[in-house]
């Protein structure tokens, strides 16, 4: 692993500075050390890791990438079926190298794979991609500049390691010889007294989270004075958001990034606290340290400033491709330019970010992405979290169409409309509000614009159409 080498270091160095801190038990960098090292005579070639946040974990996923071993980080919350399924499927298609009982912790060869990746697509079973330890290491290097990670800093991730945002934190502050904590499970309150008690200098979260640590955090007077690194993915954040995280968290820089799973990093953006925030667009920052974009056409045509194409790019991070799964489209290569499918466009060296193709919207000729609508709606006062979505139309092919979950009260589709004046193009505002109690949500846990589609065309009680 691309971190077990700086594991030896850190335990030399400052053997009983704290490594990590999960669900309440610490670990300094000896015992980290020495758990890790104890499990690599028992770890297998390929080992399938499904289990809660837990100390455990730390040690099990350091010896289960050990040497060439590779590793499956799988949820725990996914039904046992799939745990099984995606359990023979690893053993099957892993071609791991020659291991020995008598390995030590140490990191393998840097072009040798070590980690197979789970994507979080909607299909029931996921697909797989590998990585190799220099892709890591090389994505360490970068997100340690961009973010500005410090060894005095201490990282609370509270999320599930089986995510990879979490997962490439902890291995992130490993690296770096950082402090790295998380909690057994995501609770506000948990969270809150962290920040106030054990020193949080760094938050690592979705977009999702912090809204809610940050509202909830400035009702209760919770001081979050001493964050001075906030990082946010997953999604863009919306203007609601931002600005209650930099009134909870006064001094923390607001970083926020797009990247893929099998891209790894590729643009962001960090708003100092001092900074005046420009708030909604879909712009995403430029490119991140060690990474070429550029938007090209189907036929792998590069397109001209303001032209919406195939977001591509170019680094050592991307990944080394798919042990199933692979549909063709997924991950394309055009000449040595990867691209996940995600459209955008760049304009004056900012990159931003549309969507998928797949979520387009066609009405009356025109493509308009659900995220441009997405990203507006959300900054209108009174609106929790939305989704927008196409639905059939006789005149115009689709129409647009969103869903509200409000923050509190009622709010109005008049409310919502005079909300976009001025902000997004007439064009692409939505035909028809509805009122939602909640997101439409796939098992996987991801918003479902086809769901939403699906509840307003069957007429169904979950999406409830909203009077002028």
């Amino acid at each position: 692993m691309p971190f077990l080498n700086h594991i030896q270091r850190w335990a030399d160095e400052r053997p009983h500075d704290t490594a990590v801190v999960i669900a309440g038990r610490r670990l300094t960098w000896m015992q980290l050390r020495d758990f890790a090292a104890a499990l690599v005579a028992h770890s297998k070639a390929v080992t399938s890791l499904c289990e809660a946040n837990s100390v455990e974990f730390a040690a099990k996923f350091a010896a289960a990438v050990a040497g060439g071993r590779q590793c499956a980080v799988l949820d725990p919350a996914w039904p046992a079926q799939l745990q099984e399924d995606i359990r023979r499927r690893v053993e099957t298609c892993a071609m791991p190298a020659t291991v020995s009982p008598d390995d030590r912790l140490e990191d393998g060869a840097p072009e040798s794979t070590f980690l197979i990746g789970l994507t979080s697509g909607t299909t029931s079973v996921p697909k797989a991609f590998s990585r190799s330890r220099r892709s890591w290491q090389e994505s360490f290097k970068a997100s340690i500049e961009f973010f500005r990670l410090r060894q005095d800093d201490v990282t609370l991730a509270p999320g599930p390691l089986a995510a990879s945002l979490n997962l490439y934190a902890l291995a992130e502050c490993l690296y770096a010889g950082s402090e790295f904590q998380t909690l057994g499970s995501f609770d506000v309150g948990d969270v809150h007294a962290a920040i106030a008690h054990d020193r949080v200098t760094r938050l690592v979260l979705v977009p999702t989270m912090l809204r809610m640590l940050s509202e909830r955090g400035l009702t209760g007077c919770v001081d979050a004075s001493g964050v001075r690194t906030i990082i946010c993915a997953g999604s863009k954040l919306d203007a609601r958001t931002l600005e209650a995280a930099r009134r909870w968290a006064p001094n923390a820089t607001v970083f926020e990034y797009y990247g893929a799973s099998e891209l790894s990093f590729v643009s962001g953006a960090g708003l100092p606290a001092s900074q005046l925030a420009v708030l909604g667009g879909t712009g995403i920052g430029r490119a991140f340290p060690g990474v070429d974009v550029r938007i090209l056409d189907d036929s792998g045509l590069p397109l001209p400033d303001g032209a919406a194409g195939n977001i591509c790019v170019r680094s050592g991070m991307v990944s080394n491709g798919y042990l199933w799964g692979d549909d063709g489209q997924a991950l394309k290569s055009f000449g040595g330019w990867f691209t996940v499918g995600d459209q955008g466009y760049l304009e004056a060296g900012e990159l931003h970010i549309l969507g998928r193709r797949a979520d387009m919207i066609i009405t009356s000729g025109r493509n308009i992405y659900p995220h441009e609508v997405e990203l507006a709606l959300a900054a209108v006062p009174g609106v929790s979290a939305v989704v927008a979505a196409g639905i059939p139309d006789d005149l115009r092919g689709e129409r647009v169409v969103a869903g509200v979950v409000p923050s509190h009260g009622a709010v109005t589709a008049a409310q919502l409309r005079a909300g976009l004046e001025g902000v997004l193009a007439r064009d692409k505002h939505p035909l028809q509000y509805y009122l939602l109690g909640e997101l439409p949500m796939t098992e996987r846990g991801k918003v479902s614009r086809r769901m939403l589609a699906d509840w307003i065309m069957s007429r169904d009680p979950k999406a409830r159409r909203l009077d002028s």
